[in-house]
């Protein structure tokens, strides 16, 4: 098995769980964030919702560097209301899809190299970057989105197995 392939079956089961997850996000509680240092609901799921587009330039660049003009004109997504985030992830996800179908071995091992101008940040092969940057950031900040959830009393689906809302799946 090519290992593309196996990172595509990984990415399918994690958006499953993160589609899950984003389905039961409240539309009118997008603005609520639960610290001034937090992120907003929106915002968060808005950024679990575009992390998986992030493979494009993951894939086709050796390197990102935070510190260039493009990343300078990024403008991070919070999600406006439902429709748009649950269409916002779908899109990214084709986009992860249709990126990585087809790269070779030698290319998912290649060295993908994240820069702060001059400064490395990371130097590690590109499937190692996208397990990292893609699939365990979304991991994270979902666990985060759980935390939210479970502060504004939404009943949490399961993810890996049942939660206190849900028996089964």
């Amino acid at each position: 098995m090519a290992i593309v392939d196996a990172l595509l079956g990984e990415i399918e089961h994690e958006a499953e769980n993160t589609r899950r997850l984003l389905e039961v996000v409240p539309a009118d509680k997008l603005g609520w964030q639960p610290h001034e240092k937090s992120m907003t609901l929106g915002r968060l799921a808005g950024h679990i919702a575009e992390a998986p587009g992030w493979v494009r330039g993951m894939a086709h660049r050796d390197e990102l560097d935070f510190d260039s003009p493009e990343m300078a004109a990024f403008a991070p997504y919070a999600a406006a209301d439902k429709e748009d985030l649950l269409a916002t992830f779908e899109r990214q996800i084709e986009v992860c899809r249709q990126t990585l179908t087809g790269l070779s071995d030698e290319a998912m091992m290649g060295t993908w190299t994240a820069r702060r101008g001059e400064k490395v940040l990371m130097q590690m092969p590109r499937l190692m970057a996208i397990k990292g940057m893609v699939l365990n950031h979304t991991i994270h900040h979902r666990g985060q989105l759980t935390v939210y959830l479970r502060l504004l009393d939404v009943p949490l689906p399961p993810i890996y197995g049942p939660t206190a809302d849900a028996e089964g799946f």
